[in-house]
This record gives C-alpha cells, sequence and structure tokens, in this order.
C-alpha cells in the first residue's frame, strides 16, 4: 500500500504525512511544475502543466490497494475502478455506493455553470475539515492495514 496525492492544491499534505509517518507507509505527491513542493518524506513527482497532466499520471502509477488522496471526482472514479481506495481532502471517502451520483452531481454543476448560472460558493476551510479528513484518513488506512 502507498498514498498517492493530488498535491497542487491538497490542504492536508502535512496531515497525510504525519499519518503515513507513523504507519510507516510510503507517500506519493503528485504537482505540476508551476509549482513547488520540497518533504523529508515523501517521493515528489513533478509533471508539466497539461490538461489533467497531474491527474493522469497519479491514475498511472497507482495500484490496487493504494490510497489516492485527491478533490478530483474523475480521478476518484479512475482510482476505484483500479480497485485502490480513494478520499477528498474532506474527509468524503469515494467507493461505488457514492461515486455515480457525485460525477452526475459534478456534471449537472457544469452544464449549469457553462449556461451561465451559478451552482453556489465554496466555503472557507476551517479547523474543523482537517480534524474530519484525519479521522477518515485514519479510518482508510486502519480499514486497509487489517484486511491485508
Amino acid at each position: 500500500m502507498r498514498i498517492l496525492v493530488d498535491a497542487d492544491a491538497c490542504p492536508v499534505k502535512g496531515i497525510i504525512e504525519k499519518v503515513a509517518k507513523e504507519m510507516d507507509i510510503p507517500v506519493i505527491m503528485f504537482i505540476d511544475d508551476s509549482h513547488i513542493l520540497q518533504s523529508d518524506y515523501s517521493e515528489i513527482v513533478t509533471i508539466g502543466q497539461g490538461r489533467d497532466a497531474v491527474d493522469l499520471a497519479l491514475i498511472n502509477k497507482s495500484l490496487k490497494g493504494d490510497v489516492v488522496v485527491t478533490q478530483d471526482f474523475g480521478v476518484a472514479a479512475l482510482t476505484l475502478g483500479k480497485k485502490a481506495f480513494a478520499i477528498s481532502n474532506n474527509g468524503l471517502i469515494f467507493d461505488d455506493n457514492n461515486i455515480d451520483s457525485l460525477l452526475q452531481e459534478r456534471h449537472m454543476s457544469q452544464k449549469i455553470r457553462r449556461s451561465g448560472g451559478r451552482t453556489g460558493q465554496m466555503k472557507k476551510r476551517s479547523p474543523e475539515n482537517d480534524v474530519i479528513f484525519e479521522v477518515s484518513f485514519r479510518k482508510i488506512l486502519q480499514k486497509i492495514t487489517d484486511s491485508i
């Protein structure tokens, strides 16, 4: 098991590394070359700035049993298709029971925005979001570890 992170805009990189160190799980963080990221623990993979380049590199590198941290529903769906696990930056664990409705919601929101509509405002991240993420992240890692 490894942890792969869509790290460009990921607000929980520190939590991921903290928990991964405790559990001795390798971490690979994917960023595009417009970002700079350094880590004493994680492997950093820098990808050129193409449309979805980081997402595609992450998916291509993921293997069955890996954990992918992403806020992109499409990346999560592809991850699940590879029999890997996916969790959002907010602690939502993606699975076969919720991914279809999330993709449908994303599609509808894109249609509304393309037609000039608005789909709501993003809420500012709070410290509680970090706590929720860490609890869910530990839960999914423990579930995988227990099944090995």
